[in-house]
């Protein structure tokens, strides 16, 4: 196991007024440091372009996860697909990313838009060497990563945006690099620059998309661990256990609560500094203690955060919301979102006197739960989750 991480990140936006998105993508994690991304888009729009890519891309991703080899893969594909008599072109086109041991991409790529490799932010062309399988032209690669390396599939989707509204030919490849490497920033993971890009296509659209779109990024990155503290323990006497552990995790350190952050202050000897200002008028202010990256309230932040999570793992809509504000639920957000690759909660299952109130809405139970979809949310995002209970 090498100290690196595949990040992935993908957004659909359906063709205006179809129910159906007519692209579909299949992620296949074959180990540790190994999958494979499966893009594929089928002809047309509405339920028949959406069972003919969910096919496509599930056979691929089936064969695949039983170790059979992309060859085999694409040549099953390839031979069954149909091809459109009155159009001429096939029913399913397609886009595969199969990332070996984070540190290698293979490439096969049949009739989408072509993969862009940005390395340092910058675009690098790849050598593709063409392979006619039956009557089908597959084009595949091999390209060696380094972290921070990113790669971007589409859907056709995406370089016809605009036409006929603010562009006359769409958004061609060459302005899709142009436009990546100008708003490139090394600290983008790869949902984020997902976003960002759907984001710029919806705008050409001007929010009336004239077919399905979807944009797929993979970032090769160095592992970030994230620890976050939530909750003193149930038993007092596990205190000096739960902070020993904590602590001695590599990686930033988040402490959540006030009873919890009192206890952090004190096994490392240090005071507790709590800011006054609101930055948001319904999360409380964050506090800081020497040795902590970050310190805030609990339930009422873990709350605000994992709703920001659910929007996350869809249609992501919220970015803006947290990753420009700096209240505790949006530096929250901002580790475990875009920085983290490994999560560690510490969660202490104390029942705290203040919400036994049959008045509030908070409870042992509802804190339990905030914590375990907070890390379902967390999982769905391809972060290795780790929960402990004390």
């Amino acid at each position: 196991m090498n100290n690196l991480c595949t990040d992935v990140g993908y957004l659909s936006v359906n063709k205006y007024g179809e129910q159906l998105c007519g692209d579909h993508v299949d992620i296949v994690e074959q180990d540790e440091n190994s999958l494979v991304m499966v893009l594929a888009d089928g002809l047309g729009s509405g339920v028949k372009a959406s069972i003919l890519s969910t096919l496509t891309s599930k056979i691929i991703s089936t064969m695949l996860a039983n170790q059979m080899s992309i060859e085999d893969c694409v040549t099953t594909v390839a031979s069954t697909l149909p091809v459109c008599e009155k159009r001429g072109i096939a029913y399913s086109t397609f886009t595969i990313l199969h990332i070996v041991d984070n540190k290698t991409a293979e490439v096969i790529q049949y009739d989408n838009p072509h993969v862009i490799f940005l390395h340092n932010g910058t675009s690098c062309e790849y050598s593709k060497i063409n392979m006619t399988i039956g009557d089908k032209s597959i084009y595949k690669s091999r390209i060696e990563l380094s972290p921070g390396d990113i790669l971007v599939a589409m859907s056709d989707g995406a370089v016809y945006a605009g036409v006929g509204k603010a562009l006359n030919f769409g958004w061609q490849r060459q302005n899709i690099i142009e436009f990546l490497e100008a708003v490139y920033d090394k600290s983008y993971s790869a949902k984020m620059i997902s976003t960002i890009l759907m984001e710029q296509c919806c705008q050409l659209y001007e929010n009336l998309p004239g077919d399905d779109t979807t944009v797929a990024a993979i970032k090769i990155r160095k592992r970030e661990p994230i620890n976050l503290l939530i909750g003193p323990p149930s038993n007092p006497a596990d205190v000096k256990k739960m902070m020993t552990l904590f602590f001695a995790k590599e990686g930033k350190h988040i402490v959540c609560g006030g009873t919890t952050s009192a206890l952090a202050a004190k096994y490392l000897g240090k005071e507790i500094y709590t800011e006054l200002d609101y930055v948001d008028p319904e999360i409380p202010p964050i506090s800081k203690i020497e040795g902590v990256n970050l310190v805030t309230e609990g339930v009422i932040t873990i709350n605000r955060v994992l709703s920001y999570a659910k929007n996350y793992v869809t249609d992501n809509t919220c970015n803006t919301e947290w990753s420009l504000q700096e209240d505790g639920a949006s530096l929250i957000a901002k580790l475990l979102f875009e920085e983290a690759t490994d999560i560690n909660f510490y969660v202490g299952r104390a029942i705290n006197p203040a919400h036994q109130n049959p008045e509030l809405p908070i409870n042992f139970s509802i804190k339990m739960r905030l914590i375990d979809e907070l890390a379902e949310c967390l999982k769905k995002m391809g972060k290795k989750v780790n929960v402990s209970y004390f």
